[in-house]
């Protein structure tokens, strides 16, 4: 069984990415499962359910969210009827929508788990104690369990993969939009990459119009981030094989497509 994931779509330039390569990636890499962060799908920050209806249509069988869950107000007229929209698991019991989703796969089933890191981002419910709770629902009914842990700190998210080493397929990170090199599997069978990298535009910082961040920065004066426009655009993802009667992966490969490392079918 193969996972594909694709990191925080950022905006319209992100979502065109998706649309352009995610044909061409399945029929490459023919993926079982097709996952797509989509928290800053809209305008950069939070998602609307035509986003989300747009991604499942691209072929995305799930959507996780993060810390911009909440961005777009529309979220709350639909997130309770999206069986496949995903937001952080831990946060508050009551919390709108679930953090864990069950994709079916021919007599197969796959856990799809959001979680949110505390280091540096809104003080939630710990994320370990939720996983915890989590992954013993989950093993009920499947050992392929993929956690899509979006924090900040790269020492929390890599606590994270050994904490759940063993215990889940894949502990993958987004939020930072930086893709990192540091993937591997953990001596469990875990894959583990700490950042999969942002799906948006190339020539911004993290996805933002280079000169309101450069203000910010040469001024510490307020500036209002939009979504760079009319530049370059890239897509990342990481791809994950794994055995599915044990749940534990045998492979991890990043997917990074810019500019200057071109897709070749």
């Amino acid at each position: 069984m193969r996972i594909l994931f694709i990191g925080d779509v950022v905006g319209s330039p992100g979502r065109d990415m998706v649309k352009e390569y995610l044909p061409k990636l399945k029929e490459k890499y023919r993926p079982t499962i097709t996952i797509i962060n989509g928290e800053n799908a809209a305008s950069g920050k939070g998602i609307n359910e035509n986003i989300y209806r747009q991604f499942l249509e691209w072929g995305a069988q799930a959507v996780t969210l993060g810390n911009h869950a909440w961005d777009k107000k529309e979220i709350f007229d639909f997130i309770d009827k999206a069986k496949y929209l995903v937001r952080p698991a831990n946060f508050p019991e009551g919390t709108p929508g679930t953090g864990i989703v069950y994709l079916k796969v021919n007599q197969d089933e796959v856990a799809v788990i959001n979680l949110q890191g505390r280091t540096f981002l809104a003080p939630l419910d710990c994320p370990f104690t939720k996983a915890d709770e989590l992954i013993a629902e989950a093993q009920k009914r499947t050992n392929i369990i993929f956690v899509d842990f979006h924090a900040e700190a790269t020492s929390e998210k890599e606590a994270m993969g050994w904490y759940l080493d063993g215990r889940v397929t894949a502990v993958v990170g987004t939020h930072t939009h930086v893709q990192t090199a540091d993937e591997r599997i953990l001596p469990g069978g875990t894959a583990y990459q700490s950042d999969v990298g942002m799906t948006g535009p190339y020539d911004g910082i993290l996805g933002m119009d280079r000169e309101a961040v450069l203000t910010r920065f040469l001024t510490s004066l307020p500036t209002r981030f939009e979504v760079s426009t009319g530049s370059r655009t890239q897509l990342s993802g990481v791809i994950i094989d794994l055995d599915k009667k044990t749940g534990k992966a045998s492979k991890i490969q990043r997917v990074r497509i810019n500019d200057d490392q071109p897709f070749f079918g």
